[in-house]
């Protein structure tokens, strides 16, 4: 029984028997991964910190039948001011179900989990725009799974010239001639131009180290909510907590 150390953060935490927990959790390394963690809900227990929901760790652990085994922890972040401002919660909680839904076991999932942390991070510690971030994180995230948008050409005629439209049917910018004959196409201002194009290349440290305001925040708020929902073949919705 070969004991592991993984980092990871915990997705969801279910209460099981009386002072047992299962958790999901993201690792770099394997995944999304079942974990139960026996005696994390007891008051003086050591793992009560690092199995709640958003916590970010290194954890000692073995691999059973089904699941992992959590015998220690190490918490790195909690994320505390997420849990202390509900709106902030509220965004938090839809970031983690979509990559709940994203994510399977066995994958390398690095990416997906430093694009998970640092959008947390900039939820928790800056008061920009959450509908931004949202979008920033969406964009993101589909480049990450493969859905790389085209940005640097018109989708349809290649050409680099008046690219005023976004094509969600063809992935990508188009040019004005072209984008009027596209149904599906969402015209788009210079500023949204701009951040899809840097969402796309920027380095993940940074990538949210810009801001939008008025129409073309509206702008790319839309287009980021419809190819992503488009692309992932699901509307996703931000619920309210109460």
């Amino acid at each position: 029984m070969a004991i592991t150390k993984i980092s990871g953060i915990v997705l969801s935490e279910n209460n099981m028997g009386d002072y047992d927990k299962m958790l999901t959790m993201l690792t770099p390394n394997f995944g999304k991964i079942s974990c139960s963690a026996k005696g994390a809900r007891k008051p003086n227990s050591s793992l009560l910190a690092g199995t709640q929901m958003f916590c970010f760790g290194e954890y000692l652990m073995y691999k059973g039948t089904s699941t992992y085994h959590i015998n220690s922890c190490e918490t790195i972040e909690m994320f505390y001011k997420i849990r202390t401002d509900l709106e902030k919660l509220k965004y938090a909680i839809h970031i983690d179900k979509i990559i709940l839904d994203v994510t399977e076991e066995n994958e390398n999932c690095y990416n997906i989990l430093q694009l998970l942390l640092n959008t947390l991070y900039t939820i928790a510690e800056t008061e920009k725009n959450l509908d931004l971030i949202l979008s920033i994180f969406k964009m993101r995230l589909l480049c990450i799974l493969g859905f790389t948008p085209r940005v640097l050409t018109c989708t349809n005629c290649n050409t680099k010239e008046n690219l005023t439209f976004f094509s969600i049917k063809d992935n990508g910018f188009k040019c004005d001639a072209c984008g009027r004959q596209d149904k599906s196409s969402i015209q788009m201002s210079e500023s949204t131009q701009n951040a899809i194009k840097y969402v796309v290349t920027a380095p993940p440290k940074k990538l949210f180290s810009f801001e939008l305001k008025d129409g073309a925040l509206e702008e790319f708020k839309l287009i980021s909510k419809i190819y992503f929902n488009q692309k992932l073949e699901k509307e996703y919705v931000i619920e309210n907590l109460f």
